[in-house]
């Protein structure tokens, strides 16, 4: 599986974000710097994630994105299905049908092995996703480098 580099974008965003001072909307363009992104494709991605309720956009001069929940409440799995799409990553598509000994008439997306072996490791992978919150992240970050957070809040001024 392979995901978008907005991805990784927009979790290191609302990380960032999770610093701010509650209600404080930071422009696209002040959080693309942050880490030399193109605003313009980081502002898709920011777009998305207030369209799944993970940000909320303003506008007007103090306009920009904050969360729109608390830290604790956005999971990873959140962020990657509102970059992603929540489509599953294996796509049964019954070739047994047409195999030796295929059958039209059965579902082979519940039958095969192959695609419940794959639908209970995406499974495994997006319960590990909405078991981590960006609280769970920010938490780690602060106790690697303390230096973190104070430093994010000094770079999205």
């Amino acid at each position: 599986m392979k995901m978008s580099e907005g991805v990784e974008w927009a979790l290191h965003t609302c990380v960032n974000l999770s610093w701010t001072d509650p209600g404080e909307a930071v422009p696209a363009a002040r959080l693309a710097e942050v880490f030399a992104l193109p605003t313009a494709y980081l502002a898709k991605h920011l777009q998305a994630l207030a369209r799944a309720g993970v940000l909320i956009s303003t506008t007007g001069p103090r306009g920009g994105f904050r969360l729109a929940r608390d830290p604790g409440d956005i999971t990873l799995l959140d962020v990657v299905t509102a970059i992603e799409g929540p489509e599953d990553a294996f796509r049964c598509r019954q070739i047994l049908k047409d195999g030796p000994g295929g059958r039209p008439d059965v579902d082979y997306r519940r039958t095969c092995t192959v695609s419940q072996a794959m639908r209970r490791a995406e499974l495994a992978w997006r319960a590990e996703l909405a078991g981590q919150t960006i609280a769970d992240i920010r938490r780690t970050v602060e106790q690697r480098d303390p230096a973190a957070a104070p430093a994010t809040r000094e770079a999205l001024r």
